[in-house]
């Protein structure tokens, strides 16, 4: 008897639409050919063509952005199109979020490309050990570190494919290709080399944790519906549910929480923000502004994305549940970054903590969103979040642009050394005599953090916290009216400091209890006595030795003037946070489109 051999299912092959993949496509693939530029172009080339490639690639998928919003949807009812089998949606909420991140990426890459007076944020050998024979060979060499332009793009592609995924797994690919060369790139600071490799181990580690949360939670997902696919779940495939689970609601929630966990690491809320302040603090102070902003934005694309799918279409109702969870992470996340915020004196972790606190602000319009009623595809949330992450991002790069330009010093005159960021509040006491476009541009910056009328943060707060009362949620936005209050104390004391301060005179005797190993591989505060030696510091050499000078007071403190890119990059944020407060009408009625959003 011949056994019965079931057929194999047929391999259908997925229409390839290459018009909505070029924006990916590009970015990517520029990426790609960056790591071939590494190997193929002569090194004094290297850095100009590396940043020409990545600066043309983000651009360009912006623009393309913009052709498939206003060209190719205007003349139909366009809601979401699967692409690849359903493995990326493309939505207006897409096309604009990815072009918010695609245009605070360009703006962050010119701060990253600044080399003004040789201050270079990147060491020449990030894998050497601080302060070896090695890396000072690499240093006397005159080495670049030019790897940090496809590993730029590489994360930036990430963040474009997170909020675009269509499926678990494709979210999940996304998360690796955007966390990996973050990592790597948080460990490459010239300066404070061991604190920089001590932010870069523990964001890996707690990433690979938040990783295998997310793994685990799309295990259980697809456990209860029987797919991983966004689309099949929205379209009612997975309402199909085996009788053995009915009462699996459980299992549903948890799966969804632990989706939750992994993305809610990125954006930095609470309990998942212990890798922010010291990540923000030890990475290179351009890409602490790039991952600010950028991440932010990605990971709060894969939030929404979690909350609209799941919350409303998966077969029994999670609304309850997932409102809950996104409230108690909100309120966590503001109370937290505000409260601790106040006690901070680096700047760094301040605005670590800033951060924490604005996402929190930017769930609490998450958390308004109402549940699906059966007829419409309505989601009010999401203008006012990418309004949000907008206003932030602008503010964001531009902030940790100005911190980058403040620096320390030792010596005087043409025998002045620079050496890393001057990063004590104590530093930045009269930065407005010192360079007043600065100390403008900063204090605009933070304004807008504080939610100050006609600045972009107050129009993104306003829009946030309205959301949460249309949704019934009005005590969680009054709380976040008194947590913004708290945040104003230490947004407004840099400002006095800045403006009503007088800076401490270079030869001002400081307190013994505030010296600090200012420079080189420890670049934290240290008990060792005056003479010791430091290593690992690339402008001053080996055998550099603490001095008076070096401690932190604002009287060693160097203003640099900052390259064309940087200085392009502080005003364009500059104007673009004060026009979007001031005229904020065009692009929140741009963003209207987002909101009729079919996943």
């Amino acid at each position: 008897m011949t056994p019965l051999i079931a057929a194999a299912p047929q391999f259908v092959q997925p229409e390839i639409w290459w018009t909505w993949l070029a924006p990916y496509l590009l970015v990517l693939g520029a990426a790609v050919v960056g790591v071939l530029v590494e190997a193929f172009v002569a090194p004094r080339a290297r850095r100009s063509t590396q940043l020409t490639l990545a600066l043309v690639a983000l651009l360009g998928a912006a623009g393309w952005n913009v052709w498939l919003w206003v060209d190719q949807f205007a003349p139909t009812e366009f809601k979401a199109i699967a692409l690849v089998n359903g493995s990326l949606m493309v939505s207006y909420f897409t096309l604009a979020l990815q072009t918010v991140i695609l245009v605070v990426a360009a703006l962050a890459l010119l701060v990253v490309a600044d080399r003004s007076r040789g201050a270079d944020d990147f060491a020449p050998t990030a894998a050497a050990i601080p302060g070896s024979d090695y890396e000072e060979l690499a240093r006397t060499k005159g080495l670049q570190q030019t790897e940090i332009y496809p590993l730029f793009l590489f994360a930036v592609g990430g963040m474009m494919l997170f909020p675009a995924a269509g499926n678990l797994l494709t979210m999940f690919i996304a998360l690796e290709i955007l966390s990996l060369p973050l990592y790597v790139m948080s460990g490459m600071a010239r300066h404070r080399r061991l604190l920089s490799q001590e932010a870069s181990l523990k964001y890996f580690l707690l990433g690979a944790f938040s990783s295998a949360f997310f793994l685990m939670g799309m295990a259980l997902v697809y456990g209860y519906a029987g797919t991983i696919n966004l689309w099949a779940i929205t379209n009612g495939h997975a309402l199909q549910v085996p009788e053995a689970l009915v009462g699996g609601r459980p299992l549903l929630v948890m799966g969804v929480v632990m989706l939750l966990v992994g993305v809610l690491f990125k954006v930095g809320a609470v309990p998942f923000h212990q890798w922010t302040p010291d990540v923000y603090q030890g990475a290179p102070t351009s890409i602490t502004g790039f991952m600010a902003a950028c991440t932010k934005a990605a990971a709060f694309g894969a939030v929404i994305r979690i909350v609209v799918w799941f919350a409303p279409f998966i077969g029994l109702d999670l609304h309850e549940e997932i409102q809950v969870t996104i409230v108690i992470v909100a309120i966590a996340s503001m109370l937290l970054g505000s409260v601790l915020g106040v006690v901070q004196h680096d700047v760094k972790r301040l605005l670590a903590y800033s951060s924490i606190a604005h996402a929190g602000f930017v769930l609490v319009a998450v958390a308004g969103v109402l549940p699906y009623d059966g007829q419409t595809f309505v989601f009010p949330m999401n203008s006012a979040v990418i309004f949000y992450l907008l206003a932030y991002g602008l503010a964001t790069v531009g902030a940790f642009a100005v911190v980058r330009l403040v620096r320390e010093s030792q010596g005087r005159g043409a025998d002045a050394v620079t050496l890393g960021e001057a990063t004590h509040l104590s530093q930045w006491a009269g930065l407005g005599r010192r360079s007043p476009f600065l100390a403008v541009a900063f204090s605009v910056f933070l304004l807008s953090f504080a939610g100050i009328p006609l600045t972009a943060g107050f129009i993104g707060k306003f829009t946030a916290f309205k959301v949460a009362v249309d949704g019934g949620l009005w005590w969680l936005a009054v709380l976040a009216v008194l947590c913004s209050a708290i945040a104003v104390f230490f947004y407004v004391r840099i400002i006095v400091l800045m403006f009503f301060v007088d800076p401490a005179a270079d030869d001002t005797e400081p307190e013994p209890a505030r010296e600090v190993v200012a420079v080189g591989a420890l670049g934290a505060t240290s008990d060792a006595p005056v003479g010791t030696p430091l290593a690992g510091e690339p402008e001053a050499g080996v055998g550099l030795r603490l001095s008076d000078e070096l401690r932190r007071t604002s009287g060693g403190v160097t203003v640099l003037k900052g390259s064309v890119g940087s200085r392009v990059a502080i005003a364009v944020a500059m104007v673009g946070t004060l026009l979007l407060g001031v005229l904020p009408g065009p692009v929140l009625d741009l963003l209207e489109k987002t909101v009729n959003f079919l996943p």
